[in-house]
């Protein structure tokens, strides 16, 4: 998987909040074999003694970081944002999130296509949180994106695909754009019916976060993105309307 030039073996992406302890992000972390790690800059104030406390812990893990405009909700305060996190993290990738409505926690795409042209003149490789409406895609793409990342369900819901059939279709549409699942992923074969679809990775947080056993439930997230992607490459067959038996009739001994 090649995500602005940079190219990475794991398609499964992790979010580093909720987690019960340090030490259990960590093993999550190292569980689930990513290779990107997501960080809200809002949540870990970068100068405080506890923000450089978690600063040096994802330092420790070892993997990329993406930092997040997680609960931003204009266009300056996303921008701003994502200037801290360059100048905190040393990285112009940023996951530009920008929310315009709050039960459902849906991206304000009209806002993000106006914060991503902005940030990528300004030298940013964004990776944009937004639906899987085609015409957001364009502009997104158009603006000088070059990874969308649609979301499966809203934010923490754990409900999965929502809209297969636009996810289906932004993946036939955009077929050589890197296209990340985010959001809404509960359970590891969600993770493995995103994969199956196609897609190219998959982005996570409270459904490892929240689990009985964040660890154990990272190594299954681990082995469902990696068998959803072998699928894929499989080539896997067309679903029919009536039955088709595996074993040939013809030839078959009959009594009289």
């Amino acid at each position: 998987m090649l995500l602005y030039d940079v190219e990475l073996a794991s398609p499964l992406m992790l979010g580093t909040a909720q987690y019960p302890s340090p030490a259990i992000l960590a093993a999550a972390v190292q569980a689930s074999g990513a290779e990107v790690v997501t960080v809200s800059l809002r949540r870990e104030a970068g100068g405080t003694q506890a923000g450089q406390a978690f600063w040096s812990i994802i330092r420790d893990l070892g993997t990329r970081v993406l930092p997040n405009t997680a609960g931003c909700r204009t266009v300056k305060e996303a921008v701003t944002t994502a200037h801290m996190a360059r100048e905190m993290f040393g990285t112009p990738w940023v996951k530009l999130e920008l929310i315009g409505e709050e039960d459902t926690l849906q991206p304000d795409v009209f806002g993000l296509v106006d914060a991503a042209r902005i940030l990528t003149e300004e030298g940013f490789q964004v990776f944009p949180y937004t639906t899987e409406d085609l015409v957001v895609a364009e502009r997104l793409l158009a603006a000088g994106c070059r990874v969308l990342m649609p979301w499966g369900a809203p934010i923490g819901s754990g409900r999965g695909l929502n809209n297969v059939f636009g996810l289906k279709m932004l993946r036939a549409h955009f077929p050589d754009v890197p296209l990340v699942v985010d959001a809404g992923i509960g359970l590891p074969s969600h993770a493995a019916a995103a994969m199956e679809l196609g897609f190219d990775a998959v982005l996570l947080n409270t459904a490892v976060a929240r689990a009985g056993d964040p660890v154990g439930m990272a190594k299954a997230f681990a082995l469902a993105v990696e068998a959803g992607r072998l699928a894929r490459h499989a080539i896997p067959m067309e679903p029919r309307e009536m039955a088709s038996p595996s074993t040939p009739v013809l030839g078959r001994a009959m009594l009289t």
